[in-house]
């Protein structure tokens, strides 16, 4: 078989559900198996998606620590002048990471998340909300 008549035959089974395909005429043989190309060479559209993938996966990874109630946020301890957690800090599930304070009654705001505070979205003395974000968290890290 020359070269020609190869991508030829080639063209016919392209299509077809045939896998795999072993001919021999005389003392010239072929084998032949189709393969996933698009496995082995990405192509750009495959190259977009991954990358999107990848920035999907790394916003799932950022996790807001939200408040639990209306009133003003401390971010250290009554008798500390240092705030419990900074940007770059690492938090673990149930580490105080601030206070709110409302008519008097101060409860505890704890991180329900590990990773590294990547920001801080409050400042001392701060009116927050019911629900509203206080921290976003990295739990990639």
């Amino acid at each position: 078989m020359n070269p020609q008549e190869i991508k030829e035959f080639l063209k016919s089974i392209k299509d077809t559900d045939i896998e795999e395909i072993q001919y021999q005429s005389g003392e010239d043989s072929l084998y032949f198996k189709k393969t996933d190309v698009k496995a082995i060479v990405p192509d750009a559209k495959e190259d977009a998606k991954l990358k999107a993938k990848e920035e999907e996966n790394k916003k799932l990874a950022l996790i807001a620590i939200k408040s639990t109630m209306v009133g003003t946020f401390a971010s250290a301890q009554s008798n500390d002048k240092h705030p419990l957690v900074r940007e770059g800090d690492n938090v673990t599930v149930g580490q105080k990471v601030g206070q709110i304070e409302a008519m008097k009654i101060i409860k505890d705001v704890l991180s329900n998340i590990k990773g590294k505070i990547s920001k801080v979205l409050v400042s001392n003395g701060q009116s927050v909300e019911y629900g509203q974000e206080l921290f976003i968290v990295d739990t990639s890290k």
